[in-house]
């Protein structure tokens, strides 16, 4: 029985997988930057446009925050997948929604539930390299924890949005008919 086999917990093992999943994260980031510059912007004027830049500051933020890492860790930037994930996003605008030239009013809740899948992704990411910088020194424990912490309120505004949206769209408050007025030739009796 050979008991020198090499474990998963080896460095260059343990490295390869460290590069693969934070490049995988960055893709999902900068899909998660242009899908919140977008709708920033598409919103400008509406309720929901202050909280949405506000949340594109954010996330870009942490796109930069995960850059830095990757610097700090030497892990290369894998392009092809940032790029990948930049077209996908640009891809992802042409799905149908019932609507032939123009937007759907559903279009935004879809928007929003994406980019919270995205701040729940982005939570895990933190949470698991947190648990990590116990191990490895080059991990900055409080910055994690910071960033874990904006991530778990971009999820709660997020929620909070999605709820206004969903009622605002989904279920919208009757409107009050008009009090029908007597037309010409006919009497009203009380």
């Amino acid at each position: 029985m050979n008991t020198t086999t090499r474990t998963s917990l080896d460095g260059p093992t343990r490295q390869k997988r460290l590069v693969i999943y934070l490049n995988d994260h960055l893709a999902g980031a900068t899909a998660g930057v242009e899908l919140a510059r977008r709708m920033a912007q598409e919103h400008h004027a509406s309720p929901y446009g202050e909280t949405l830049e506000s949340l594109r500051k954010e996330i870009s933020q942490d796109r930069q925050a995960l850059v830095r890492l990757l610097a700090d860790l030497d892990i290369p930037v894998r392009r092809y997948k940032t790029y990948g994930a930049w077209l996908g996003e640009k891809a992802a605008r042409l799905k149908p929604n019932g609507r032939l030239l123009r937007r759907s009013g559903l279009a935004l809740l879809v928007e929003l539930e994406a980019l919270r899948l995205g701040a729940q992704g982005k939570a895990s990411l933190w949470r698991g390299l947190l648990a990590g910088s116990v191990q490895d020194s080059r991990l900055d424990a409080d910055r994690l924890e910071e960033l874990l912490r904006r991530a778990v309120g971009q999820i709660k505004t997020l929620d909070s949005l999605h709820a206004r949206a969903a009622t605002s769209l989904l279920f919208p408050a009757m409107q009050p008919q008009p009090e029908s007025t007597p037309t010409a030739g006919t009497s009203s009796s009380s």
